[in-house]
């Protein structure tokens, strides 16, 4: 990474998690690839993330350079470091962040009943770092990212001195983190900060409406998602508060990180490949019929699922659809955790057709990686999305994304219909609106496309040349940083 010397702009990035240190969804691979991206911008990017018991132990060249006596309930520290190639600030509180499960949840998949406070502390955390707390990092602006970061803008906004620019950015609206209004004071905020234009949201504390009430920029992953979240129906009770702010509202497409995400080496696959080689894709297809215990048949349409199994992601259309993917010769790959009825219903699909359907519930890195590989679609039938990577390691891959037109699956895939095939831009299916019906309609187009061999290689071959990096995110995100900073400048 280009060093803090050679950069012209700080920033402190604010994260709950943070790719390859921890990671339960997109928010980690952003977090985690995104300042290396800002270093080609002379931007030195520094990320705070909490000091889960796996994050203490990836810590190298560490050393404490800050410390609060009782921080909710105990001692903390800051401890400046690397981690796995990442420059990081790490906030050591054994009280809040010590202890098994995920960064949200106990073992039994409960929220800790003391979140509030814990990323209360990840957010005071990043204020204190941006108001100058470490003498060798005084950011220029502090980038906090969703709901769990929420406050750090609110601790900002009612801190005392001369605070650096905040951007936030929203992931996923639908998670926003409300909790009661008695701990207010608990949290350290003034009374005044209890109002309609602080955190108060409809009689709690809105983390997540804190930070786009009192963020200087807010940004979401994707241009249609940026639209789509200030309407009723996406806007999941901020549309209002959003649409007030719209002038300070931008949406920037994720990338993906390159180097992680590349066929040519990537070593979970039974064989690499790139454009020029793709035939070797066939290896990575048995390999992961034999994985699943699918029929190995290379004639088959293997679709690949590698997602949270939730209604928002669209996996109970895919279960209603499932007829439909059967009898077009396909089989189904699928990894992902979540929803107990989905869970139940995709192994009962599995038990139930045997050799055609493969169903693992958990997370495995090596197998998402495998299914892009092998997969010959990867489908993302989400109600919406705001931006999603899935389909962006697929193009990557040769895999043909089918999506639904929502969000950033809208914006970062082109439909292969006629027009698109022909002027050979076409780089997956898409399919609205989104039901059940429409799904089932995209997997038969899909079936007839990949039944013909010469369109089929041209749209993947065009997905493959697709620019899915962070290289153009990266610039945009670095303007928006000089800009803020240029007016924060002029208004003083």
């Amino acid at each position: 990474m280009t060093s803090a010397a050679k950069a012209d702009l700080k920033v402190l990035s604010v994260a709950s998690e943070v790719y390859p240190l921890i990671k339960t969804g997109g928010l980690a691979d952003v977090a985690g690839a995104l300042p290396a991206a800002l270093a080609t911008e002379r931007v030195a990017v520094r990320t705070l993330v909490p000091g889960y018991p796996q994050v203490i132990a990836a810590l190298e060249q560490s050393r404490v350079v800050h410390a609060w006596p009782n921080l909710f309930g105990g001692p903390a520290q800051i401890l400046m470091g690397k981690a796995k190639g990442l420059d990081v600030f790490i906030l050591s509180a054994k009280h809040l962040f010590d202890r098994p499960g995920n960064p949200y949840t106990n073992p039994a998949g409960t929220d800790w009943p003391d979140n509030a406070q814990r990323f209360a502390a990840l957010a005071r955390a990043g204020a204190d770092i941006g108001m100058g707390s470490v003498a060798d990092f005084k950011p220029d602006v502090v980038h906090a990212h969703d709901w769990q970061a929420g406050l750090t803008a609110a601790y900002l906004r009612y801190a005392k001195g001369k605070a650096p620019g905040t951007v936030f950015t929203v992931h996923n609206l639908a998670y926003q983190g409300q909790f009661p209004a008695t701990l207010l004071a608990a949290l350290g905020l003034p009374p005044t900060a209890y109002a309609i234009d602080g955190v108060e949201y409809f009689g709690t504390i809105g983390y997540l409406k804190a930070a786009i009430q009192l963020s200087d920029r807010i940004t979401t992953v994707s241009p249609s998602y940026a639209a789509e979240m200030m309407g009723p129906e996406a806007g999941m009770g901020l549309d209002g508060l959003l649409r007030v702010r719209a002038k300070d509202v931008f949406g920037i497409l994720n990338g993906i990180d390159t180097g992680v995400w590349n066929p040519a080496d990537d070593r979970f696959l039974a064989a690499p490949y790139d454009i020029s080689t793709i035939k070797e894709r066939a290896k990575n297809k048995a390999a992961l019929q034999e994985r699943m215990d699918l029929k190995v048949d290379p004639d088959a349409l293997l679709f690949g699922v590698v997602s949270r199994l939730s209604w928002q992601k669209g996996l109970d259309l895919l279960v209603e659809a499932l007829p439909e993917l059967l009898g077009a010769n396909g089989q189904l790959a699928l990894i992902g955790t979540g929803d107990i009825p989905l869970q139940n219903a995709y192994t009962y699909a599995a038990e139930q057709n045997p050799g055609r359907i493969g169903c693992v519930l958990g997370y495995d890195e090596e197998l998402a990686h495998l299914i892009q590989a092998g997969a010959d679609v990867i489908l993302v039938p989400s109600r919406y999305e705001p931006c999603g990577l899935t389909q962006l390691c697929a193009l990557r891959y040769g895999a043909v994304p089918l999506v639904a037109r929502v969000g950033g699956l809208a914006d970062t895939i082109i439909d292969a219909n006629e027009m698109a095939i022909a002027d050979d831009v076409a780089t997956g299916i898409q399919f609205a609106p989104v039901d059940a019906n429409m799904l089932r309609a995209a997997i038969r187009r899909t079936a007839r496309l990949f039944a013909d061999k010469p369109s089929w290689a041209r749209v993947q071959s065009r997905g493959m040349k697709a620019d899915v990096s962070w290289r153009n995110p990266a610039k945009r995100y670095a303007s928006l940083y000089r800009q803020l900073v240029a007016a924060r400048g002029k208004a003083r």
